[in-house]
């Protein structure tokens, strides 16, 4: 599991991955996305009722409090979630990281080449960590701070779609695959000629 700065002897791009471009995986990610966060926000209110916690900021003063709290917190999450990702790529020996915002992603990129083995656990890192982390504190503060953190969970979970779907992809790819990920693009090597043949080239396109 390792970043490496050049692409080794004989690899190839067997694949390209470009959510910016792609509007049709993009829309079917975010169905997915909204998805998980109504569920998950529907069963929680099933056992712990957020009309509770809007309750208890009653007042438009005290309700416009809460939302600027919580769009404050949504901020500081995206950030972390970012960093965690920077935080796996450094232990993993990346060099150079470099952070931005496409407009619908935020993102943290590279120009090094990281291992598949490594790339999932970087990919999957602030959804894992993030995630038992916000579980704890969900057991530590009462309403109405509980349904703030909750809800920065659901962004957690559903955010991570992308994540995941990248990683399950990438998984049914050769195991000596290297990928470039830029924020934007990820481009995908190979060294494996069978890749190449047409038949298998459409087994990895993305």
């Amino acid at each position: 599991m390792k970043i490496i700065k050049e692409l080794p002897e004989g690899y190839k791009r067997v694949a390209c991955v470009n959510l910016q471009k792609d509007k049709k995986t993009s829309v079917l990610i975010n169905v997915i996305s909204g998805v998980i966060a109504l569920l998950m926000g529907f069963l929680m209110h099933l056992f712990v009722p957020i009309t509770d916690a809007l309750a208890l900021s009653a007042g438009m003063e005290s309700l416009m409090q809460y939302i600027i709290v919580l769009m404050i917190a949504m901020t500081a999450y995206i950030v972390l979630h970012e960093g965690v990702h920077a935080v796996f790529m450094k232990i993993f020996g990346c060099k150079k990281i470099k952070f931005g915002f496409t407009g619908l992603y935020a993102f943290a990129g590279t120009d090094e080449l990281i291992s598949k083995k490594a790339y999932f656990i970087i990919a999957l890192a602030p959804v894992l960590v993030l995630g038992i982390i916000l579980l704890i504190l969900l057991f530590i503060f009462p309403m109405p701070i509980f349904w703030l953190i909750y809800l920065l969970e659901i962004v957690n979970v559903s955010g991570a779609v992308g994540d995941i779907f990248v990683t399950v992809k990438f998984g049914k790819m050769p195991e000596d695959i290297y990928i470039h990920d830029n924020g934007v693009s990820m481009n995908v090597y190979s060294k494996e000629d069978y890749v190449y043949e047409e038949k298998k080239e459409k087994e990895y396109e993305i």
